[in-house]
């Protein structure tokens, strides 16, 4: 092929004895961060105490921000700021932005989530983002979440992940009979308010009272004797159930990791090891690990929260100097993910536009829907500027867009940002079965990102 033409690398064909080893031996720690990390707040839990290992403080709004400062700003529990001030002028340089979430698809419990029919114990649920609720079932489920209880007390829940834990489980129906089933869509072959979860089949045979001898009762005063809650706690509770399976190495030659929530720790891993690892220099860095990416970004610990321009507008004020100057000299890459092209369903897929697995980091210009409907799409300058640092530092790249045309869509934060007169673009891991309970990356790519936002810090 010329050299004037264009050509995708595959990472692991250029890969030398060196390289591979960096590129297993990192996927490995990114194996704990997901295990440990199956929830916003456990995730937030994870970087938080990394962050601390590394030398960073906590930051309270009004202290004065000096060059070589190394901070963090907990939200709630649930969205977490990194952030290292450097030592050129932040009004002309502005800050250097990774921005991940570290929300995924799920299934939450109802704020009132008991009952018990023919013998069998449930908890109703309202699933979280978007799902393709057939995957959800019948699939080991474990529970994890944090109740308010009415003392004010915080506790937190993790049933299912220990080796001698039991696990919780969504139904569905034999083909035996599942001939009315099998005439429905996909989409609705198991509906919303039928993705009810299994908890228990023991009724309590201690009872005094004859009507009390329930499964129901069996497990309140289980939760009761474990955790001191009574049921009226489930409204002051977050508790949401996840594949209970641990991340795994996929194919005989480990290549492929699966795991449930790539979309978009696969980034985030990325974005706080890269911040750590990369030694203190002349930009002022932030790294943003938001929550509620997966339902439009909104609340107090979403990427729209105005907590974002706060503490932009607090760096600036401690060098005093116009906020709206630091903005406009910000770059943030948007770290989330891509669709990977699967060979078996290609059909969606534009093969010269698509993300491969195993070519290395995705930058996405535009995402939205159709006709780039809430899309940022990023300026041919802002991909210019990174495609010089990137080929600079030998980081293995590539392009891709969210599918076909027409063929449906999606969103990250970018367009929230770049809102903000930043100069943002989306740029992350492509992934195979997104948002299922078992989505599938190279570890190539997870470690090209790594390296991509290295060089986008140096």
């Amino acid at each position: 092929m010329s050299e004037l033409a264009y050509k995708r690398t595959n990472v692991y064909e250029k890969a030398d004895e060196k390289l591979l080893k960096e590129i297993f031996d990192y996927a490995e720690g990114y194996k704990v961060f997901l295990d440990e990390g199956k929830t916003e707040r456990e995730a937030c839990a994870f970087a938080k105490s990394e962050a601390i290992k590394n030398g960073y403080k906590p930051y309270k709004f009004g202290q004065k921000l000096v060059a070589g400062d190394k901070v963090y700003y907990d939200n709630r529990g649930k969205n977490l700021y990194l952030i290292k001030v450097g030592t050129k002028p932040v009004e002309e340089d502005g800050i250097r932005i990774l921005a991940s979430h570290i929300d995924s698809p799920r299934i939450d419990f109802k704020q009132v989530p008991l009952y018990e029919t023919e013998g069998i114990a449930f908890a109703k649920t309202h699933y979280y983002g978007g799902i393709r609720k057939y995957q959800w079932a019948t699939v080991p489920l474990a529970l994890h979440g944090a109740v308010a209880l009415k003392d004010g007390s915080v506790i937190d829940i993790k049933v299912g992940e220990d080796e001698n834990d039991p696990v919780f489980y969504i139904s569905d129906l034999l083909p035996h009979l599942a001939a009315k089933q099998n005439a429905k869509s996909l989409a609705e072959g198991i509906g919303g308010e039928d993705l009810n979860v299994w908890l228990g089949n023991l009724p309590y045979t201690l009872a005094e009272n004859e009507k009390d001898r329930t499964v129901k009762e069996n497990l309140l005063k289980i939760l009761n004797e474990k955790y001191g809650m009574a049921e009226a706690d489930f409204l002051s509770a977050e508790l949401c159930v996840v594949p209970a399976y641990k991340a795994k190495d996929i194919g005989f030659d480990r290549a492929l990791m699966g795991a449930y929530g790539h979309d978009d720790r696969v980034c985030s891993y990325p974005a706080f090891t890269a911040l750590f690892d990369e030694p203190d220099g002349e930009h002022t860095v932030m790294v943003i690990l938001a929550d509620k990416e997966e339902i439009g970004s909104e609340g107090t610990t979403g990427m729209q929260c105005v907590l974002f321009t706060d503490l932009i507008d607090a760096i600036a004020q401690s060098f005093n100097v116009s906020s709206a100057a630091v903005r406009a000299n910000s770059k943030c890459l948007s770290a989330d993910v891509n669709a990977g092209y699967d060979p078996n369903f290609r059909d969606v897929c534009e093969p010269l536009n698509t993300a491969y697995i195993s070519c290395g980091a995705g930058v996405t210009k535009f995402t939205g829907a159709r006709g780039k409907g809430s899309s940022n799409d990023a300026d041919a300058e802002f991909i210019g500027f990174l495609r010089k640092i990137f080929d600079e530092n030998g980081v293995v790249w590539q392009t891709g867009e969210m599918g076909k045309v027409d063929a449906g869509g999606g969103g990250t934060v970018a367009k929230y940002i770049a809102k903000m007169n930043i100069d943002t673009i989306d740029i992350g891991v492509p992934v195979i079965s997104m948002h299922s309970p078992f989505e599938v990356i190279s570890k190539a790519d997870l470690y090209e990102v790594y390296l991509a936002f290295r060089a986008f810090l140096k």
